[in-house]
């Protein structure tokens, strides 16, 4: 699940549409899940939603949502994107934001293999930190619901419930970059532009230092 849902104010236009690398962050999204084995890819927009369909390939089969709440914030749309993922009979959903670029299909594939071999609720580890992406089992989704509210996702009940976690050590496929801001973006394409136009974007390898 790709949430691609946000108005971008302090871009001036949903980080959807802001460029990394040569290519829109809703495209990198979603081609990145597909790429790390994801089936199927719920791509969940609001602001300029109609732009932001346009940005994805069609040819890549992605299901899209509109979130007409995205104003009230991030738990909206992970809302509307678990109840479009349970009625396409999903057994997981692997959740991303939109701001992250320098998440790999090798870090995707990891997750969800740590997710195959029995862990309920799996978390990306930077710097040893848990972060998002993350792996939530089906079973959780109800609590998870309804603990998503405003801008707070499935952290609220990941840290009320650390036994349910599992971290995954993902420093040599990608990097906890969020592109909140214009002076972060310089940040990523700076450090990591030329690679993530490349295509070692795609295995994760190949990683600049940091």
């Amino acid at each position: 699940m790709l949430l691609a849902a946000g108005g971008g104010r302090r871009f001036g236009v949903p980080k959807a549409l802001v460029e990394v690398g040569g290519r829109p962050l809703v495209e990198r999204g979603a081609t990145t899940l597909l790429a790390g084995g994801c089936r199927p890819v719920v791509v969940v927009v609001g602001a300029a939603a109609g732009i932001v369909r346009q940005r994805l390939d069609p040819a890549a089969g992605a299901t899209v949502v509109v979130n007409g709440a995205w104003r009230e914030g991030l738990g909206s749309s992970l809302n509307l994107g678990l109840a479009e993922a349970e009625a396409l009979g999903a057994a997981a959903a692997l959740v991303l934001p939109v701001d992250q670029p320098v998440v790999t299909a090798a870090l995707v594939a990891r997750l969800v293999g740590t997710w195959r071999a029995g862990s309920l609720a799996v978390r990306a580890a930077f710097g040893g930190q848990g972060r998002t992406p993350v792996v939530l089992d089906r079973t959780l989704w109800p609590a998870v619901r309804k603990s998503a509210v405003g801008d707070v996702g499935a952290r609220g009940l990941l840290g009320a419930h650390p036994e349910l976690v599992t971290l995954v050590d993902c420093d040599d496929v990608g990097a906890a970059c969020d592109v909140d801001t214009p002076a972060d973006l310089e940040v990523v394409e700076d450090r990591y532009g030329g690679w993530l136009a490349s295509a070692s974007t795609t295995l994760g390898a190949d990683m600049p230092e940091r």
